[in-house]
Formats: C-alpha cells, sequence, structure tokens
C-alpha cells in the first residue's frame, strides 16, 4: 500500500511480531543472519472462505497496518516452497498475489489488540528504500515494480493528494 507525503512516495511495512513461529522460506530466504526484529515485511495474509484474492489483500492490509486503501492494479504473483519448522514440518507450496492499493483512510499502527499477536509494528518506509530494506527477495521485487508503476503513471500522485486525510 502507497501514499505520497511531502511529494515522496511511502509503502506501508510490518514488522511481524518477533514472537510468531519463524518460517525456512524458499527461495525467499531472509537475509542471512537478520533477527525477528529486523525484519521488514509487506502485509499479507490468508483468503478467507468466500472472499476474492483482492478482497482478502484489502482486509490483510487495513488489519495488519490500521489503514483503509484503494485497489489500484496487481502488481504479481509470487510462488515458492517453504518448510514449517513447527508442527508436522511439511513442505508447503505458496502463491502469494501482491495488489497496488494507495492509501484512503486511518492511522498507521492503529491495530486491534488480537493482531498485535502477528504485528509489532506498521510504518511508511519511502519507497525508493523498500527494494534494499525490505527481508525477502520476493517483496523487494514486488516493491520494485510498485516503484515501476508509480513511475509510470504519474497521475496516481494527484489521486493519492486529493484522497490523503
Amino acid at each position: 500500500m502507497l501514499r505520497k507525503m511531502r511529494k515522496r512516495w511511502y509503502v506501508a511495512v510490518i514488522e511481524p511480531h518477533a514472537e510468531r513461529p519463524r518460517r525456512s522460506v524458499h527461495p525467499l530466504r531472509s537475509r542471512a543472519r537478520q533477527s525477528a526484529s529486523d525484519l521488514l515485511a509487506l502485509p499479507k495474509g490468508t483468503i478467507d472462505q468466500g472472499e476474492q484474492p483482492e478482497e482478502a489483500a484489502q482486509r490483510e492490509v487495513h488489519e495488519e497496518t490500521g489503514v483503509r486503501a484503494d485497489l489500484v492494479t496487481k502488481l504479481t504473483d509470487i510462488k515458492y516452497f517453504y518448510v514449517r519448522n513447527w508442527g508436522d514440518h511439511a513442505r508447503v507450496f505458496k502463491i502469494v498475489s501482491f495488489y497496488l492499493f494507495l492509501y484512503r483512510s486511518g492511522r498507521l499502527g492503529n491495530i486491534s489488540q488480537e493482531m498485535r499477536v502477528e504485528v509489532q509494528r506498521a510504518f511508511w518506509l519511502p519507497l525508493d528504500d523498500g527494494p534494499e530494506r525490505l527481508s525477502y527477495k520476493g517483496e523487494r521485487e514486488v516493491v520494485a515494480l510498485a516503484l515501476e508503476y508509480v513511475k509510470a503513471h504519474p497521475e496516481l500522485g494527484e489521486h493519492a493528494a486529493n484522497t490523503a486525510h
């Protein structure tokens, strides 16, 4: 989810809670020796029964960041395997769809107590910094796609300025 502030684009990122179960993710392996508190990720989650993927993405953005956003476009799907490091240690195939959203309203970090089990904090990261700062390779690539998209669609900046509160 993006927001334009002070003539600069920002992306909403989260720090997952340090006590959340960690996964070994391939090929989206987190950077070497990165501690849980250093983990920076994009909001994402599971599709609830009856939801469309873009509806789930919008709901997850709100639940994990506290803000409301408007769908702009789908950016990409990332496909990968990971091995659970809890429970049955099963190898799991996963597809994560990423969408570009523009900030509409709300205060970043204003999340429910229940969600604080998963999300330690949410904050605005300069979009230009995302390809270097996010922990997972696939998410760094997603942010690079978002950066390309906003550069190719300067009219988004006008829309963002008209909807920001």
